[in-house]
């Protein structure tokens, strides 16, 4: 089964991407956007989903630092902000795609498949 990283500080958040991802993905969370990079260098995952507001290190820097250690590894950005300026600095950070929030399953599941 394919290995999700879940970059999410909210519990609310998370509690909805399990159900998401619950049964076809196996999935594990990072609180925040230091973890995520630690994480992600370490174990092998075959797509981040990655909030963009988090503590420590958003998810733009941690984007960054993850594609450039691990260019290939797809990074699909999470958040609330859905204005065009939101979506120009999530993909100039190395995001190669973008779901705003409220995520919806299906629609996650969809953006996911592109990627794995």
């Amino acid at each position: 089964m394919k290995k999700i990283l879940v970059a999410e500080d909210n519990d609310s958040n998370y509690l909805l991407m399990t159900y998401v991802l619950k049964g076809s993905y196996d999935y594990e969370r990072a609180r925040n956007g230091k973890e995520a990079v630690e994480m992600a260098m370490t174990k092998g995952y075959d797509l981040i989903l990655m909030d963009l507001k988090m503590p420590l290190m958003d998810g733009l820097e941690a984007t960054t630092i993850i594609k450039k250690m691990l260019p290939s590894l797809p990074v699909i950005a999470l958040t609330a902000n859905v204005f065009d300026v939101d979506r120009q600095n999530a993909i100039a950070a190395g995001c190669d795609g973008f779901l705003a929030k409220p995520i919806y399953r299906e629609q996650c599941l969809e953006a996911i498949q592109q990627y794995i």
